[in-house]
């Protein structure tokens, strides 16, 4: 006979964070208790509001490292779970990299934002020659190409972003727009 199961405390800090709204707090009790490997068993779990639990956590705490997990839960039954893991995923994307990497691609990023294309594809492609694993630096290059009327070349960089990382949906969607 078995006994009562007892409730993964990532759930008890999930509930206290959807009263109290505290982050922060969040963050340091999941951390403190929590791997990555086990919060992405948790992502799985049978209880909805566990997964929910795991992804943010996953979300908030993981690096690239969690991608899988996070894209995995991209396909979950329950829509908070999804948009947690489409949030979360977002956030681990551009974890990726080391500390100079990074600084380079939010460089980038907000090189499109200011709709100075030209000068993000010259920058994206350096950080490309040193880093070309980096899938959401090959998805910037593709929006800036893309926006520059090169659309084979936003083509072919979305589809190195989705061979990198099979998650990117920001690199598909962006790959079906150049096709119109």
């Amino acid at each position: 006979m078995s006994g009562p199961t007892l409730d993964p405390a990532v759930l008890t800090a999930y509930q206290q964070y959807l009263a109290d709204e505290d982050s922060t707090r969040f963050i340091r009790l999941t951390g403190a208790l929590y791997t990555f490997g086990t919060l992405e068993r948790l992502s799985v779990h049978p209880r909805r509001e566990v997964r929910r639990a795991a992804v943010l956590g996953l979300g908030l705490l993981g690096g690239y490292e969690c991608n899988d997990a996070l894209g995995k839960a991209l396909l979950d039954e329950d829509r908070v779970v999804r948009n947690l893991a489409e949030t979360g995923i977002r956030a681990v994307w551009l974890r990726a990299g080391n500390d100079e990497q990074r600084r380079h691609l939010g460089e980038v990023i907000r090189l499109n934002l200011s709709q100075d294309y030209g000068e993000c594809v010259r920058l994206a492609s350096t950080l490309l020659e040193q880093v070309p694993w980096f899938a959401e630096a090959w998805n910037q290059r593709a929006i800036a190409c893309y926006n520059l009327g090169r659309y084979q070349d936003s083509v072919d960089d979305s589809h190195q972003a989705l061979e990198i990382n099979p998650y990117h949906f920001g690199a598909a969607a962006g790959m079906g727009q150049s096709y119109l």
